[in-house]
């Protein structure tokens, strides 16, 4: 047995051996190499001479715009995370600072101090908070087995104990504001109203272009809020609706351009028509098209003639082309005025920025 037991030391030894051997192997494989190094240009970092000025090269100056060029909108969404997260931060700060003050006097932690005095107990979610919930994230009903019920509760539970604790804080600061020397990133995209089909009137202050997917079921939760917002500010605002079918959706393309021979006999079919496809986008074949175009009111021999002859190809087209020169790489993608609104988000997010520019006007 001792002399087993020494030979597994041995054999251990000798792997602990080889395995030094074959890291050093690989570490020397990684910092040399007989492959001479590639060439970098020679780099010189100093202050601007200007505000806007990047670099320069042969003498030349390069603004910021001609660095970023066509990718705007990923430039805008790294400045618009750091933004985020440090509003997050701010907000943990303020929780810390202030209910820890407060928490420190009543001698407690602060998560005791807010169950206590700002939650108040147990937070239950009611039934139809929870169907509500479910009904706007489109949940199957086959799905809602015990343990999605759950975690969905126990989301729900979450986000009201953050709304708790957010209006606590709002009326600790009310008299005495936080001074915030950071600003959110703005980002002036100018895109036309173009050709295609508008909800509301062209000369609205506030527009809103979206290009979207009638196959993307983000696109289809978006859409939902288009209405919201054309319901809520009526004529201050016009919706202008581009066709953006992404690759893996292949009835995304012949959906668009069933969408607009319907727009082409009526623009208000156009959007009843949208409506449809949007709650039906499982069934988005040439024959459904076909009679969810009779379903709205449409002439359908017309819309079959211009359907089977691919009459706006060329526009679906187009309208995909401008969105990938402004930099639109997903969908459901908004310009309010120009300002980037990126996914299918609520109306308290586009009513921020229609509110700033109506103020504004």
């Amino acid at each position: 047995m001792q002399k087993q037991n020494q030979e597994q030391k041995k054999s251990l030894k000798v792997s602990a051996w080889l395995g030094g051997i074959l890291i050093a192997a690989v570490t020397i494989g990684v910092a040399c190499s007989d492959k001479k190094a590639s060439a970098k240009p020679n780099f010189i970092v100093k202050d601007a001479p200007k505000a806007g000025i990047v670099a320069k090269i042969n003498g030349v100056d390069v603004t910021e715009e001609e660095l970023i060029g066509e990718d705007k909108l990923d430039f805008h969404d790294l400045k618009k995370r750091e933004y985020e997260l440090k509003m997050d931060r701010l907000n943990k700060l303020l929780v810390d600072r202030l209910i820890g003050a407060d928490a420190k006097k009543a001698n407690l932690s602060v998560e005791e101090y807010i169950n206590k005095n700002v939650v108040k107990g147990e937070i239950k979610i009611g039934d139809a908070e929870f169907k509500k919930f479910v009904k706007e994230k489109r949940i199957p009903e086959s799905q809602l087995n015990p343990q999605i019920k759950e975690r969905i509760n126990t989301y729900l539970q979450t986000q009201k104990k953050q709304d708790l604790v957010q209006a606590y804080i709002s009326k600790l600061t009310k008299s005495s504001p936080v001074e915030v020397y950071f600003a959110k990133p703005k980002m002036q995209v100018k895109v036309e109203l173009g050709k295609g089909p508008l909800l509301g009137k062209a000369d609205a202050p506030v527009k809103i272009i979206v290009f979207s997917d009638f196959q993307c079921p983000f696109c289809g939760r978006a859409a939902e809020t288009v209405h919201e917002v054309q319901k809520k500010y009526g004529s201050k605002v016009v919706m202008a609706f581009k066709h953006f079918p992404l690759p893996m959706h292949k009835d995304a393309k012949p959906a668009s351009e069933a969408s607009m021979c319907i727009n082409e006999q009526s623009t208000d079919k156009f959007w009843k028509y949208h409506d449809i496809l949007f709650k039906n986008q499982d069934k988005l074949d040439p024959a459904s098209l076909e009679k969810f175009a009779k379903d709205v009111g449409a002439d359908v021999a017309k819309f079959k003639e211009c359907f089977e002859a691919k009459k706006f190809k060329d526009h679906v087209q187009g309208d995909q082309d401008q969105g990938e020169k402004i930099g639109v790489r997903s969908t459901p993608t908004f310009f309010v005025n120009g300002q980037l609104v990126s996914g299918a988000l609520p109306i308290e997010s586009f009513s921020e920025i229609i509110d700033e520019e109506l103020g504004a006007k």
